[in-house]
């Protein structure tokens, strides 16, 4: 209401320079343009759309023809007990589903906190409602606690879908689901679903480009992804639990590992990675899909030419299986051009794991267009230095090499900064900056 009220106000001046817009028509709020009207009512909440109602004539009924709305817990008070925030919404949805006339194109529900059955006849109404009135993109933010909302059978004719994003609800195989053929972003958040119905969610959509795909629990069968647009991937989840059978044009992979104790199957790097012809950003959340892998190989057997861009937020270096697999991956990119590590602090000095990151173990290796190097959370240990030592040695065109350390010692701070400008470095014009927190930028090394 604040944006309306300045808007009022500039219209509306008081004082001595009030004369001066005495010829201006009384209504002027319902001379503004239909679409900075529209624009206006959907960044206001809910509530203070509906009433703007009060502000004039032409103003009365604009809100019934929103073509965005969002439904969130904000609407309610906090002191309203749960019987008053159910009764409340069901009493908003009712509104809507009678007052509202003209297509709506973007709904988003948010109700993270509230009591729902596993059938809910307010949420059934609505999805009924919004699957007649041509909706678009779908937001729904379910509750966390309790049974997960079961998405009715009229969801599956919400054709006109071009984005989706659920959390906390269940899916039930529909028995004629054609598909959504304009589903271009798909966002799954602790949804309970089959592997059969995944699958078929994701081949029917022909047009799929973003994928979000979260899952908080043991899946009892592997799913296949076949989806020639996909161009971005984002799973937590086990790595054994997918496996990614037709993706041609999969640019950016990121990659959260969960282990569910479950009979899965062990990791096949190798095999997993040789649907990525095209990836050029990876991201892993950690190293921890490696356990049980077996013998990690030295480097892909093949190349991914594309790859310009990793991330890894949490390794450990005293890990042999860790830092083979990273350096596998990093052998078989040989396009890399940024390189980001977050390194897990660790009192045990594996001799294998350092002896893998010995620069003499890289004589036919040589990373021609690493540019960047973001190291995170270093402490000066042995294998961080050997590591720094390696990709300074081995890069002939790095021209920055970005560390921040953990607080450490003044003492330690100044040992290890010695020992970094003693370090060879292929690229004449390679700067090492060691940034701390209490000293910004102490400039390159």
């Amino acid at each position: 209401m604040f944006l309306l009220a300045k808007i009022y106000y500039m219209m509306y001046p008081t004082g001595r320079r009030q004369y001066r817009y005495r010829t201006l028509p009384p209504d002027i709020l319902s001379n503004l343009p239909q679409k900075v009207i529209d624009e206006i009512l959907i960044c206001l909440p809910l509530r203070d759309a509906v009433r703007t109602s009060i502000l004039s004539k032409k103003w009365r009924y604009i809100w019934r023809r929103l073509p965005q709305l969002t439904l969130e817990h904000t609407l309610w008070k906090k002191r309203e007990d749960i019987t008053d925030l159910t009764r409340n919404f069901s009493e908003i949805v009712r509104h809507i589903y009678c007052y509202h006339a003209g297509p709506i194109k973007k709904f988003t529900l948010c109700i993270p906190y509230l009591d729902l059955d596993r059938r809910c006849p307010y949420i059934d109404r609505l999805i009924s409602f919004l699957s007649r009135n041509g909706i678009q993109h779908l937001v729904l933010r379910l509750p966390i606690r309790g049974n997960s909302y079961e998405l009715p059978p009229l969801f599956f004719t919400c054709f006109q879908l071009r984005h989706l994003t659920l959390y906390n609800c269940s899916m039930n195989h529909p028995p004629h689901f054609k598909g959504f053929d304009w589903l271009t972003s798909l966002e799954l958040h602790d949804v309970t679903i089959s592997s059969k119905l995944l699958e078929r969610l994701i081949s029917r959509s022909p047009l799929l480009e973003q994928f979000v795909l979260h899952i908080s629990g043991a899946l009892s069968n592997v799913i296949e992804i076949s989806a020639p647009m996909l161009r971005s991937f984002d799973y937590t989840g086990n790595i054994s639990s997918v496996l990614l059978k037709n993706v041609p044009l999969l640019a950016k992979f990121s990659l959260s590992h969960r282990e569910y104790h479950v009979a899965a199957g062990k990791c096949n790097i190798a095999m997993f990675f040789e649907s990525f012809s095209a990836l050029e950003h990876l991201h892993l959340n950690d190293m921890s899909f490696v356990a049980g892998a077996g013998e990690i190989p030295t480097r892909l057997p093949f190349n991914l030419n594309y790859v310009k861009h990793v991330c890894i937020s949490s390794i450990y270096l005293s890990d042999l299986d860790e830092v083979s697999c990273a350096l596998c991956l990093i052998r078989s990119f040989p396009y890399l051009q940024y390189m980001e590590m977050k390194v897990e602090a660790s009192d045990d000095n594996d001799i294998l794991a350092l002896e893998s990151l010995e620069v003499e173990r890289f004589s036919d290796v040589t990373f021609n267009h690493l540019r960047e190097v973001k190291l995170i959370q270093t402490n000066g240990t042995i294998p961080e230095m050997q590591l720094m030592k390696l990709l300074l040695a081995k890069s002939p065109r790095l021209v920055r090499m970005l560390i921040e350390p953990c607080l450490v010692e003044e003492s330690a701070t100044v040992k290890i900064l010695a020992e970094l400008t003693k370090l060879k470095r292929a690229s004449p014009k390679a700067e090492v900056v060691y940034k701390l927190d209490k000293h910004p930028n102490l400039g390159p090394v």
